[in-house]
């Protein structure tokens, strides 16, 4: 069965995973807080705080900063420890990738972040959809953020190449029941979706789901092919689609 859409990991896969941990991260951390203040009226902003209250109560039994103050000066000041606290453990929360997204969104819109590809990804998008393929993207980060992350990258708009894109709002990426949604949402059957990663527990998730997978092996990656029983893949000139 010929493969119908290509569903792509971000990090690792189709971007350095350096560029999320050395550019995009610390530009939101030094962000956060005040970001939080100038916006803590906007709509978005309003809703993520919410949601980080309610993810806050059983952190705050790991030692998580507790968010619960009821003047709002504080509130914000709590809910930003409480976002620091999640990145330092790389936490995939929604409301804090929501977060994040917004205080991109400034900095792709001030030209301070440009986003990062490898170089087979633009011939690789326009390939696929030259033979008729969809390309969705399903990452950790916030739809927002995906799209801020191909629309300015260094070979100019990919957006246009891409038909959709899924985050956490559809559930983790290590769960079964995520790719399931997505076939759901897509309207596919597994066997017409590829699945291309660099985390073994994303792609095991995928072919419990039917749907077929790819180990990507880029440079910075910490996943090495051995002992792995998904097909590699050093790029996506390599990624067979029949």
């Amino acid at each position: 069965m010929s493969i119908n859409v290509v569903l792509l990991d971000i990090e690792g896969t189709t971007s350095p995973i350096s560029f999320t941990y050395e550019v995009l991260f610390p530009y939101a951390r030094d962000r956060l807080q005040q970001f939080l203040c100038d916006h803590r009226s906007d709509s978005q902003v309003q809703i993520a705080l919410q949601s980080l209250k309610v993810e806050n109560v059983p952190d705050v039994q790991q030692g998580a900063p507790a968010v619960e103050s009821r003047t709002e000066h504080e509130l914000l000041l709590q809910a930003g420890e409480y976002c620091l606290w999640l990145m330092s453990r790389d936490r995939k929360s929604t409301p804090l990738k929501t977060i994040q997204g917004l205080i991109w969104e400034q900095g792709f819109s001030r030209h301070d972040l440009r986003g990062e590809v490898f170089e087979d990804v633009p011939a690789a998008f326009e390939r696929w959809r030259r033979q008729g393929r969809s390309i969705a993207i399903y990452s950790s980060g916030s739809v927002l953020a995906q799209k801020l992350l191909f629309g300015h990258s260094q070979w100019g708009d990919l957006t246009p190449y891409i038909s959709v894109f899924f985050d956490t709002r559809v559930g983790a990426k290590g769960d079964v029941k995520s790719y399931l949604q997505i076939l759901q949402e897509v309207q596919r059957r597994g066997d017409e979706l590829i699945f291309v990663s660099d985390v073994l527990k994303e792609l095991n998730a995928a072919r419990e789901a039917g749907l077929r997978t790819a180990l990507s092996i880029r440079p910075g990656n910490s996943q090495s092919s051995d002992g792995c029983d998904h097909p590699t893949i050093y790029s996506f000139d390599e990624l067979s689609l029949d």
